[in-house]
């Protein structure tokens, strides 16, 4: 058998159950095979998709790469649920950082923590990346632990960017959250139809969450405290309070009407029509905005970037940015044949020069020397924004009730920017009833912040 059950305890007294990879890869086979993903939707699957079959199939021209895309809503309950069945149609299931705690504990994704040590470099990358996407448990977000185990590594790094209009507020982006608040309300009073800002308040996926959090981050405030699993009387302190506050009836009157349930689609088509002076999305979903067929703002893209500029986040009394990405995996169901496989192209990928391949491809990387490459930092306005914010990045819980407590977060947040409920009340109620699901879970030790 490639694999053999194992039993990895590290940090904080969670148990977490999985397979074990071994630390060099099983003989591949020569047959035809096909490698499967399973992601959301939006460009960077597609850019996966076509970079893979041109790249790693020169090395291995009988395997075909096959990237299955599901909405973004329905991107945890479509891994989770064949995880549930102990069968999957995938062999590399792409997690967000704050899932891998809930694969782990049940046993969904192996552990690569021998092949990693045989295999990758992992000096070459900062720790907050490699501890994010592939360490469980984190006793602490950014901090890598050598004795934790490792269950997957980087594919896509992200964080938030900062579009603005600089032919509406000028070449030099706000430094400050008010005062980036004062430039919109600015341009929204002086230009008539174009709303002061723009960004996520679905409730869905972690849109209104991350939007919250992100606020509550540069106004000085803590999601809990990772030590002892306490969310009330934490997030819901005066920091917390006053960042809800800033953001339902400071940040919200400038956004456009109908806006309550955007995500990264109705950003960016706000932004492409020219309707927003101030934006807010990830990066790596931000490719399109300089794509003329998808905007009124120019008829090229040297045209369109004399109107949009994009810049790190603006501090406020912290300079915190939400970390985004995610890291691949390999699915604990998978044949021998395709963990095989699986293990082959993560080695493949993690190489320096193909990590600039990617990154010229349209990808965002991890490693080091990749971010600070031409490839990455010439592909695109917005890849320095990245390479400035790795430094700035705060992640949210990552523990396997992730789920469960990023749904209480978008509903309530969502609640109270779209009117059903005061920021106060809001903030309280999320901060009950994630104490009651974390008080409930019998778990101990945590990782986060």
């Amino acid at each position: 058998m490639l694999l053999a059950t194992a039993v990895a305890a590290c940090g904080g007294g969670t148990e977490a159950s999985a397979p074990k990879a071994p630390a060099t890869i099983p003989e591949l086979t020569k047959d035809p095979l096909t490698l499967s993903f399973i992601w959301f939707e939006w460009p960077p699957a597609q850019a996966l998709e076509a970079f893979a079959n041109a790249e790693y199939t020169k090395d291995r021209p009988n395997v075909t790469i096959k990237v299955n895309t599901v909405p973004n809503a329905n991107w945890h309950d479509a891994i989770f649920t064949q995880f549930a069945a102990h069968k999957t149609d995938f062999d590399i299931p792409i997690l967000d950082s704050q899932h891998i705690g809930e694969a782990v504990t049940n046993g969904n994704i192996v552990d690569i923590t021998d092949f990693v040590k045989q295999n990758i470099d992992v000096n070459a990358y900062n720790p907050y990346l490699l501890a994010a996407y592939g360490q469980f448990p984190q006793a602490e977000t950014g901090k890598r632990d050598e004795n934790a185990s490792l269950y997957g590594l980087p594919l896509l790094g992200d964080t938030w960017t900062m579009i603005y209009r600089k032919d509406l507020i000028g070449d030099k982006p706000p430094q400050t959250w008010d005062e980036m608040i004062a430039a919109a309300a600015k341009c929204q009073a002086d230009n008539p139809g174009v709303s002061g800002l723009a960004f996520h308040q679905a409730n869905g996926s972690d849109a209104a969450a991350v939007t919250y959090n992100t606020v509550n981050g540069v106004y000085g405030g803590n999601l809990w405290d990772p030590k002892t699993r306490k969310i009330e009387g934490v997030l819901n302190d005066a920091a917390g309070q006053e960042a809800m506050d800033v953001l339902v009836n400071k940040m919200k009157p400038l956004t456009a009407t109908g806006s309550g349930n955007w995500f990264i689609d109705e950003v960016n088509a706000a932004v492409a029509q020219g309707k927003a002076c101030i934006a807010f999305n990830w990066i790596a979903a931000s490719g399109g905005l300089l794509d003329p067929k998808q905007s009124t703002l120019g008829t090229t893209r040297e045209e369109i970037l004399g109107k949009l500029g994009f810049a790190t986040l603006p501090s406020q009394k912290t300079n915190l940015v939400p970390l985004g990405g995610m890291g691949m995996h390999v699915s604990a169901y998978s044949s021998e044949a395709n963990q095989a496989e699986a293990l082959n192209f993560m080695k493949w990928f993690q190489q320096a020069d193909i990590q600039k391949k990617w990154a010229a491809a349209g990808g965002v990387p991890s490693r080091t020397d990749a971010l600070e490459s031409p490839e990455f930092l010439n592909a695109g306005p917005f890849n320095k924004v990245y390479a400035d914010s790795v430094p700035r990045m705060r992640d949210m819980w990552n523990v396997p009730e992730y789920a469960r407590l990023v749904d209480i977060e978008n509903t309530n947040v969502n609640a109270a920017l779209n009117g059903a409920e005061t920021p106060k009340d809001a903030l309280n109620d999320i901060a009950k009833e994630q104490q009651a699901v974390l008080d409930s879970s019998g778990s101990k030790g945590g990782g986060g912040l």
